[in-house]
């Protein structure tokens, strides 16, 4: 069976903050990722098998859409399940969900030295707008972030 995508609400926050787990340094816990669903403008989609208990979850997106404005809070897909394309997939998706929403444009932070993502959102219109100075932390200690925005609705 090929990965489904589907929303995914805080019923699914156990398996997202698994997946983060997998695939980030320093991951989220269930609880952070209940309480970003559970904000204003907040929404979730998860790629997986089309289990609603999460026991599939390959990897989700978690954004924000407020006023006008469209964040990418985080994105992650378990390290066996990349280079399949379900980055890309849940990428596009949250585009369209969230210039469907009214955002007319989208931002998020990426590691400096993440080259394979930074190559995702640069193939997906994304541009570099300004420089977070030792906004992650990790085994290699500080690192920079770069702020990425990609126009909507054009």
């Amino acid at each position: 069976m090929s990965p489904t995508l589907r929303p995914a609400g805080a019923g699914l926050a156990v398996a997202m903050a698994a997946t983060h787990a997998l695939a980030f340094d320093a991951p989220w816990r269930a609880g952070e990722i209940a309480d970003l669903l559970a904000a204003p403008g907040a929404f979730a989609l998860a790629i997986g098998d089309g289990d609603d208990a999460g026991d599939d979850l390959a990897g989700f997106i978690l954004c924000r859409a407020i006023a006008g404005e469209a964040e990418v809070l985080t994105l992650a897909v378990a390290p066996a399940m990349r280079r399949q394309g379900l980055a890309r997939a849940l990428l596009e998706a949250a585009i369209l969900t969230a210039a469907a929403g009214g955002a007319e444009a989208m931002f998020l932070e990426v590691a400096e030295d993440n080259a394979a993502a930074i190559g995702l959102y640069a193939g997906a219109g994304f541009a570099r707008v300004g420089l977070r100075r030792g906004y992650y932390d990790g085994p290699a200690g500080r690192r920079d972030a770069l702020v990425l925005r990609r126009d909507l609705n054009r």
